[in-house]
């Protein structure tokens, strides 16, 4: 199957980690599903100011700003009232926006639209062009429309799962979890396991792994994966079991409306080193460093329920998730 064929899938049903899903495993047609459908769930500078989009109320951020801080009075009182699945989702949204100002260079944006934040991602699949809904009442569908056609990318938005949303095709729910990183849990070592941070130099390790353990297109996945062996604020495992690299996943760092973040994603294990707590591993080493650089607590997305206990033994919580819909254009 092509990966155009395997995004089909996925946007009819099927998730992993990174576009929209968090690192599963699995095998034939579930794993290739998952390996399409994750894509919906997986650096920063100084501040720079906004600028308003033409004929549109939108302030776009540029190269290394902070979407959530171009307006401090509005972001100190979200990030102090948070709790729960309102801060899981926030938090996606804030990674998701950091995501398009990474790739500021190539065509990625930000931007904030009443009861809306935007990014695109400039690359021509929709899964890495989302809207997150903040208040469907308040949506001008139309304008979102606008403001991707400007871009020439397709689209898609995740609303609060079960919000009345009447506009487009809902695909599936994406669930979500949150961890207060000082309630990390100790992962089980394993034994001859070594895992390091990814440079430039190991995009062709980790387009291999991630192309084997998701059944995906490493043509495909390269212009989404480069940005984060480069960007100053993502962190790319490399997990190598005698010397062959086995597993990758990255984190990105936000410090948006819910405060310094970590999105955990692209969890990848290659099949012969699954079932012995690899992936555990690779996300606690991934969630130590974040906590190191000043990030307070950490979201993913879980796409089976045995996923979700592997992360529930980190210390992390499932919380309400987002429903995910395509065809608004």
């Amino acid at each position: 199957m092509s990966g155009t064929a395997r995004r089909a899938v996925g946007m009819l049903g099927g998730v992993r980690g990174g576009g929209a899903g968090h690192g599963g495993t699995g095998h034939g047609a579930p794993a290739r599903r998952r390996a399409a459908r994750r894509r919906w769930h997986g650096g920063q500078g100084p501040r720079v100011p906004g600028r308003k989009e033409p004929g549109m109320g939108v302030t776009s951020t540029g190269p290394g700003t902070d979407p959530a801080r171009t307006d401090g009075a509005r972001t100190e009182p979200a990030r102090a009232g948070l709790a729960g699945t309102d801060l899981a989702r926030t938090a996606h949204a804030d990674a998701w926006q950091q995501h398009g100002l990474l790739r500021a260079g190539t065509g990625g944006a930000a931007a904030e639209l009443p009861g809306v934040r935007l990014m695109a991602s400039g690359l021509p699949h929709a899964q890495w062009n989302n809207a997150d809904v903040t208040d469907p009442a308040r949506v001008d569908v139309d304008a979102v429309r606008r403001w991707y056609a400007r871009r020439g990318v397709p689209w898609g938005v995740r609303v609060p799962a079960g919000a009345p949303w009447p506009h487009g095709r809902r695909l599936f729910t994406k669930r979500l979890m949150l961890l207060h990183l000082g309630d990390l849990a100790t992962a089980p070592d394993v034994p001859g396991l070594h895992v390091r941070a990814a440079g430039p130099a190991d995009l062709d390790a980790v387009l291999h792994v991630d192309a084997i353990a998701f059944d995906g297109d490493p043509a495909g996945e390269e212009p989404w994966i480069r940005p984060h062996l480069t960007a100053s604020r993502t962190t790319v495992a490399l997990a190598q079991l005698d010397g062959d690299p086995v597993a990758t996943a990255y984190t990105l760092r936000s410090d948006g409306r819910a405060g310094p973040a970590a999105y955990l994603a692209g969890v990848a294990v290659l099949p012969a080193a699954r079932r012995r707590g690899v992936g555990a591993a690779v996300s606690a080493w991934l969630l130590h460093r974040a906590a190191g650089a000043g990030a307070r607590l950490a979201h993913l997305h879980p796409d089976t329920d045995a996923a979700a206990r592997v992360y529930a033994r980190l210390g992390f919580t499932e919380v309400g998730g987002l429903d995910v819909y395509v065809d608004l254009a």
